[in-house]
């Protein structure tokens, strides 16, 4: 039975990204995308915590209102701001990330997790330290790739791949398991599994695995 699942994206670059992970899948995509409560938190200083909070309850119960049978929020920034706790919803809510830190808590050696966008650091960390508490210690390094993410707030996807990519290569002899906590690092990540064979972890492949669990998704 085809699903039907609303989508809440920080970014419209990333339709693409989860459209076609799921394309052999049975599932009619609804797709919003909001770049600029995040850049309202990130500059205006007269918009708060609660502010954002508000917001991004009023945008997915909006997306509840749409007769789906799921929401996904492939925003990691949105889903530090969601209170489950303020939301009364019959469909089941997923979160792009939580898949992706179960599947580092998993590895019992050291990881370099790289991020582009500095303002999804904080709060992904944060929500990764505490998922992690049932392991134990999990030995990670954060590394923020500078002036990259700028690329592709311009839309310039090509030029944003190739500096992480440039960047990845630093890492090749590097013993630590690498991985990229952005949706839209993904692309990059794959470009330079396949030029070099090492292999960097990234959001959606974990994601794809839960949700065929999680919904029952048929091909």
């Amino acid at each position: 039975m085809k699903k039907k699942i609303g989508c809440l994206h920080a970014h419209y670059t990333n339709i693409e990204y989860i459209e076609t992970a799921f394309s052999k899948f049975d599932i009619e995509w609804l797709h919003f995308v909001d770049p600029g409560l995040m850049q309202r938190v990130s500059t205006d200083e007269n918009f708060n915590y609660s502010d954002a909070q508000k917001k991004v309850k009023q945008q997915v119960e909006w997306i509840a209102e749409c007769k789906v049978d799921a929401i996904l929020i492939t925003c990691t920034n949105y889903i530090a701001l969601l209170n489950e706790e303020q939301l009364s919803l019959p469909m089941p809510i997923i979160k792009i990330d939580e898949p992706y830190f179960e599947q580092i808590c998993q590895l019992q050696q050291p990881q370099m997790i790289l991020f582009t966008n500095p303002a999804t650091v904080e709060g992904t960390v944060k929500r990764l330290t505490a998922h992690a508490e049932k392991y134990g210690t999990v030995d990670f390094e954060v590394i923020i790739i500078d002036d990259a993410f700028e690329f592709i707030m311009q839309g310039l996807g090509e030029r944003y791949n190739q500096e992480i990519m440039n960047y990845l290569s630093q890492f090749k002899n590097e013993n630590r398991r690498l991985s990229v906590a952005q949706l839209s690092m993904v692309e990059a990540a794959r470009r330079y599994e396949l030029q070099t064979g090492q292999t960097v972890l990234n959001p959606l492949h974990a994601l794809v695995d839960s949700m065929i669990d999680q919904l029952e998704l048929s091909s």
